[in-house]
């Protein structure tokens, strides 16, 4: 898993510019032997800036960035020139993401393509000695030194945006569902935990119409607490507002299955059950109506349910149709 290119968390250092001095200065040339204050103000120290980019889907390229600084503001100077502005700092990132400042716990959230706002402010530049000319001081020795930046250890997390997020035990039929309702191809394998990243596909629906659906890894019981991929699965349901559980039709208990699914996200964060539920029961294909009516019995009967089979494709049409009405309500 260290090895993989989805990475969905990651630390760096930063730190803003540092205003620019004021000047103190007074005009001198062959005219004037004792003008008057004409300091310039310190520039402005450079921003360190968070802008959303919708073609990245990981923090992988931040990977080997672990210091970034942002160019000091540079000084005032003669005749009122105002010193230039520091350069600011532009760090791209994936939709998603959510920056925390750890010496303050502020935290920046970007959602949407191009957005930018600023994780860390440059220092103020000082004012030059002109600004504190008075009539009773004519020929002021001060001016103001610059603001210092800010500096921080940063955490850049990343939580998967899409419409649908599917839920279940490793070897539940997710990623044979995803590759075969979208175009996406993720690894498929009769083990445990094949899914090691979340994987994302568009689905296409009626009238050129489409939603997101990710097939995060695999839940185990206890997850909450760390066991299994643990927070690395949990954290990026908290983006998905509607949450398809897929239990396999050869399970040994259906709704002791949902019930430790539902409490593995209680115990993470008791919001995400006020989430939209769906359950699937996948791999129905092997079953007869008879064994359909038992296992109905077993499921919730406040939460809409269907039977699917990715192989054969029975009830995925349905399955659109019922997802769609769940994101659109």
């Amino acid at each position: 898993m260290d090895k993989s290119n989805f990475i969905d968390l990651i630390k760096i250092f930063c730190r803003s510019g540092h205003g620019g001095a004021g000047s103190r200065h007074f005009l001198r040339n062959k005219l004037t032997a004792f003008g008057g204050p004409d300091g310039g103000d310190g520039g402005r120290g450079g921003h360190i800036i968070l802008k959303g980019n919708k073609n990245l889907w990981t923090l992988l390229h931040l990977r080997y960035f672990k210091n970034v600084f942002a160019e000091n503001g540079e000084n005032g100077s003669k005749n009122n020139c105002t010193g230039h502005d520091g350069k600011d700092i532009i760090i791209e990132v994936p939709l998603g993401t959510i920056a925390t400042i750890e010496e303050t716990g502020k935290q920046t959230e970007i959602l949407e393509d191009g957005e930018e706002k600023i994780l860390m402010s440059g220092g103020r530049g000082g004012q030059g000695n002109a600004h504190f000319a008075t009539p009773t001081n004519q020929a002021p020795q001060h001016a103001q030194p610059g603001e210092p930046g800010d500096e921080s250890f940063v955490s850049l997390e990343l939580k998967v945006l899409a419409d649908v997020g599917l839920v279940g035990f490793p070897n539940a039929g997710k990623s044979t569902l995803l590759s075969v309702i979208t175009a996406a191809k993720p690894k498929i394998a009769d083990y445990a935990f094949t899914t090691l990243s979340p994987q994302l596909g568009m689905v296409p629906y009626r009238d050129s119409r489409s939603f997101c659906v990710a097939d995060l890894p695999g839940i185990i019981e206890g997850a909450a607490e760390g066991k299994g991929l643990g927070h690395r699965f949990l954290r990026h349901i908290e983006r998905n507002p509607v949450l398809l559980f897929l239990i396999p039709a050869d399970s040994n208990d259906h709704k002791k299955e949902f019930e430790i699914l539902k409490n593995e996200l209680k115990e993470y964060n008791p919001e995400l059950l006020d989430k939209k539920f769906l359950i699937a029961i996948s791999k129905s294909d092997m079953l007869d109506n008879e064994l359909k009516d038992a296992i109905e019995k077993e499921l919730p009967a406040n939460i809409p349910h269907i039977f699917i089979s990715s192989v054969t494709h029975k009830g995925l049409v349905e399955l659109k149709d019922l997802l769609w009405k769940e994101l659109t309500t």
